[in-house]
């Protein structure tokens, strides 16, 4: 597959977001090239789960556009679709089809909007299984399974439509504590192979080592975007340095 360097594989420009008198993101520009894992900090309601879900136009926009490798989303209709299958996303409920087993989640969508032949996604489906670590409870269904199994099987699910770009919406929030590394360490062997990722999240750790870029935001707008290093030892913002003085616990 031959990239287009030229473009960036997620572009966001002039993007305002409004609900009701509320204004929820504030033009937002913002450029994330392919490879590239981007980490979204922020005090609640400060846009981030808003912006994370704009990009694969679960949540639309009022004004600006937003482009995938270079494509304008569309704003419904058979060409969204097409370029939404391009983007996978993995909310922090695990949304998996409860009367349906493990594999056939990981299945569906492959044969249903890729067309892939039954034999060719469940084999598929068994790699993801067995990459996430739960290739064994492929014939069990979603109630059978740990709050991180079920997430690790909604991230298999993602990765089956083989996208260009992964969106992950605070993944492990609604897990338990010992939950939560085990879902993470999935998310990092992805950021090392090289999926381009946006990822809202409270898990600092996974942010110092896993993030290319934190873009940290407050009231709708983007107020810093650094390395880890640098926004994590010179923050520059109050904002900021109020937000990691809280979360860090100095």
């Amino acid at each position: 597959m031959t990239e287009n360097t030229s473009t960036s594989m997620i572009s966001l420009r002039g993007v305002n977001k409004h609900f009701g008198d509320y204004h929820a993101l504030r033009n937002i520009n913002l450029e994330i090239p392919s490879r590239q894992v981007v980490v979204l900090l922020g005090p609640s309601g400060s846009g981030k789960s808003t912006l994370c879900r704009t990009i694969n136009r679960l949540e639309t926009i009022d004004e600006g556009e937003i482009r995938i490798n270079g494509e304008l989303l569309p704003e419904e209709g058979k060409d969204l679709a097409k370029l939404r299958a391009e983007v996978g996303m993995v909310f922090q409920q695990f949304n998996l089809f409860s009367h349906m087993t493990i594999l056939d989640n990981v299945t569906l969508a492959p044969i249903k909007v890729r067309g892939k032949s039954k034999e060719a996604a469940r084999k598929r489906a068994m790699e993801l299984l067995e990459r996430v670590g739960i290739a064994q409870q492929a014939e069990k269904y979603p109630a059978q399974l740990s709050g991180g199994q079920q997430q690790r099987v909604a991230i298999a699910r993602a990765l089956a439509m083989d996208p260009k770009v992964m969106l992950f919406d605070e993944p492990t929030s609604a897990l338990d504590p010992e939950m939560i590394n085990e879902v993470l360490e999935v998310m990092d062997d992805l950021a090392r192979e090289g999926m381009t990722m946006v990822c809202v999240t409270h898990e600092m750790g996974f942010a110092r080592k896993a993030a290319d870029r934190i873009l940290f935001m407050a009231d709708g707008e983007i107020v810093e975007d650094r390395s880890p290093e640098d926004f994590f030892n010179n923050p520059e913002s109050d904002r900021a340095k109020d937000f990691l003085g809280k979360i860090l616990g100095h």
